[in-house]
């Protein structure tokens, strides 16, 4: 036997004092080992643990556990990592940016999108998927792109070595982040999707519901954090270790307990997620929420460590653990419902995964305002406020993933006359401020009095840190406007088509400058020699207004005849030829410029918009890349499959190179980007309203024309 004393938790004042105790009390009665300072153990057991860790703290309970307990890879369970996206900007995307109706399963064989478990941060039972993967037919594309890039390093072209267990793709299972360091957190995978290589997943013989909710939750239990915990180093979760750890075989009746337990976390989970506008499970803001579910944090908070308590407590049952208490270190470091209700507020733990809750630090009427534009533009549905429509029950844990949240308008059912831009402009028809007033009456809520300074100042910002996650910024609402936010178009990207910038100069800006310029004529010929100090300031204001809209109709004058949109690009790239627009935030411009930059020197060859505007560079680029091919719909015209399944380049393609180019040449495209690349970007300088809508009392009084 060997005697272990664990002094790594003390700080490096405490550790002499904590050593002369802890020898002290060896050689009296050994009463430290029942505090966790000292223990005793034969080191030969560690080679009862997988990787023989040095877990001198496990005990005879631990040691027991492996050597008795079946590993969860047994008994039709098995563990997989899955793919690497590698270029995520190319073939990863939020479930908001894409068209709804391109968000299939992976398995449908239709669509281009599928959603994408990849990791995120510790959240038990349930967390929302955002992400989709490009994976139009079976992933050509990425495979392909993945071949070749193994091929670069000279590491072969078989893409199977980095896009991992496929045959699981589309099956329900339990997905968990690899790297967390608020421990390991277990929660459902719906059906349809695919997994990443930081998201790996457990799947079932099967795929039954009711054996993945029992295993979901032991799998969140204290008992198995801490045997999954005897296994690691450095705080990843690797498919390995989880693949390691005994899962104990359940009675019917237990796992009939377990299960309901499991789907009971679930729902709880789930439903702080119905106020998260960005969420599939999103309902109604909060301020709304409340008048047809519940959705309060704390007590919903309070109700998850209950359950967690009772799945904790039959947990240690199955492994005949008196509740895991000899396995852990100490309650407050390794029981994994010490900190239940702080899960619900999320966390990044890793940098390529998912940030907070969009909805988390938000002010309550910010998330109304933001809910009210939407319902503007057709996206969300007030008849669930109104009771008009029914709430949806809540789907089974590991049913198919939706392509959109229950507080969005069900496929099929939005209304015919959707606007794809409304405008900042009192008086107009198509004026926003008017929408959200209309919304907002007939869901029976008031709306700040000086909405319009809010709405043109607060919003797009707000907007962008709302839909920003995994490190992708996707605005779906795009404010376009003149310098200082006097003029604002609001462009709904799920709407627009190439014709809406065409529609953006000549029914809005150009009747809006033409209007102002009338004005000022009116103003100039009504002062001349006699105006007072107040009077000239009045006019000044006017003449900024009208240059102002001079220089905004002039750039999407440059813009609209080269604009062909494409959501599968992503919002980034869409909206990167439009930086000249969007002078009031200056950060976002600067964001677009750089990605605009990045697409004229080649560096997204594969997007729909470099074919677009210079099918010159990009068609040559696909004789040589056949994932460039396949994005561009070539992959027949420059690549060959051979009789072992491999792909080379045709020797003479099926048409020329010059013949394709020509096809997809437009002089007017050409000379509208030769306009625009000339073009100086417009001057001028918005400022913003600090503080939200009740205090946007500065920008009125500030003479904002």
């Amino acid at each position: 036997m060997t005697i272990f004393i664990r002094a790594i938790d003390a700080s490096i004042d405490e550790k002499s004092s904590l050593l002369r105790q802890a020898v002290a009390s060896l050689n009296n009665t050994h009463a430290a080992s029942s505090e966790r300072v000292t223990y005793e153990v034969d080191p030969s057991s560690f080679a009862e643990l997988p990787r023989s860790p040095f877990a001198y703290w496990a005990g005879t309970a631990g040691f027991r556990c492996f050597q008795k307990i079946p590993r969860l890879e047994s008994n039709g369970r098995h563990a997989a990592a899955g793919a690497q996206t590698r270029d995520n900007l190319r073939f990863v995307r939020a479930q908001w940016e894409v068209d709804a109706n391109e968000i299939t399963p992976v398995d449908s064989g239709a669509g281009t999108w599928v959603p994408l478990a990849k990791g995120g941060s510790h959240k038990r039972f349930y967390a929302d998927v955002h992400l989709l993967a490009k994976w139009a037919d079976d992933g050509r594309e990425l495979k392909a792109a993945t071949s070749a890039w193994r091929a670069s390093k000279g590491w072969g072209d078989y893409w199977r070595a980095a896009i991992n267990s496929v045959e699981y793709y589309g099956r329900p299972g339990i997905t968990w982040p690899v790297r967390s360091q608020k421990g390991f957190s277990a929660r459902a995978l719906g059906g349809g999707a695919i997994f990443g290589h930081k998201g790996p997943t457990v799947f079932v013989e099967n795929d039954t519901s009711s054996e993945l909710s029992a295993l979901l939750a032991v799998m969140n239990s204290g008992s198995f954090f801490r045997l999954v915990s005897l296994q690691m180093a450095f705080g990843a979760y690797e498919v390995g270790v989880v693949q390691n750890t005994p899962v104990p075989s359940l009675a019917p009746d237990l796992q009939d307990k377990l299960a309901g337990l499991a789907a009971e976390a679930w729902r709880l989970t789930r439903s702080l997620d119905a106020i998260d506008e960005t969420s599939r499970a999103f309902l109604l803001p909060s301020a709304l929420c409340s008048r047809v579910a519940s959705v309060e944090r704390q007590v919903t908070g309070e109700s998850l460590v209950q359950v967690q308590k009772m799945i904790d407590e039959l947990a240690a049952g199955a492994y005949r653990l008196p509740n895991g208490a000899d396995l852990s270190l100490s309650d407050e470091q390794m029981t994994a419902s010490s900190d239940v209700a702080a899960d619900t507020a999320g966390e990044e733990e890793d940098g390529d995964d998912d940030s907070a809750d969009s909805a988390v630090g938000l002010d309550e009427q910010q998330c109304l305002i933001s809910w009210l534009v939407g319902a503007s533009f057709d996206r969300f549905d007030p008849r669930l406020a109104t009771g008009e429509r029914p709430i949806p029950p809540d789907p089974d844990p590991f049913s198919p993933l939706s392509s959109r949240s229950p507080g969005m308008y069900p496929e099929g059912e939005e209304p015919a006359d959707s606007p794809d831009i409304l405008v900042d402009d009192e008086g107009h028809a198509d004026d926003l401020v008017a929408r959200v007033h209309t919304v907002a009456d007939r869901v029976h809520v008031d709306v700040p009095e000086l909405l319009r300074a809010w709405l043109a100042k607060e919003l797009f910002p707000l907007h962008i840190k709302m839909y920003s996650k995994s490190r992708r910024k996707a605005p779906i609402y795009w404010q376009l406007a003149t310098p200082s936010a006097s003029y604002s178009v609001w462009l709904y990207m799920h709407a627009f088509s190439k014709d809406t910038l065409f529609r953006v100069q000549n029914d809005y800006a150009a009747p809006k400058l033409a209007h102002e310029e009338r004005r000022l004529e009116s103003v100039t010929n009504e002062l001349r020699d006699k105006a007072s100090a107040a009077q000239r300031k009045e006019l000044v204001a006017q003449e900024g207004v009208v240059e102002e809209l001079r220089a905004f109709l002039e750039e999407v004058k440059r813009v609209a005849p080269l604009w062909n949109p494409n959501l599968d690009d992503g919002v980034i790239i869409n909206f990167a030829p439009l930086w000249r627009l969007v002078p009031q935030h200056k950060s976002w411009q600067k964001e677009l410029k750089s990605t605009w930059d990045a697409l004229r020197e080649s560096k997204y060859d594969w997007a729909h918009l470099a074919m677009h505007f210079w099918p010159e560079r990009v068609v040559p680029k696909c004789m040589k890349d056949r994932s460039l091919a396949i994005a561009h719909g070539l992959e027949d015209v420059f690549w060959v499959e051979g009789a072992d399944g491999k792909w080379t380049a045709r020797k003479t393609p099926t048409r020329s190179v010059d013949e394709l180019v020509h096809e997809r040449t437009s002089p007017a495209v050409k000379s509208a980007l030769k306009s625009l690349l000339e073009a100086p970007a417009a001057t001028g300088s918005g400022g913003r309203v600090r503080g939200g809508p009740r205090r946007a009392a500065a920008a009125a009084e500030g003479g904002d024309a």
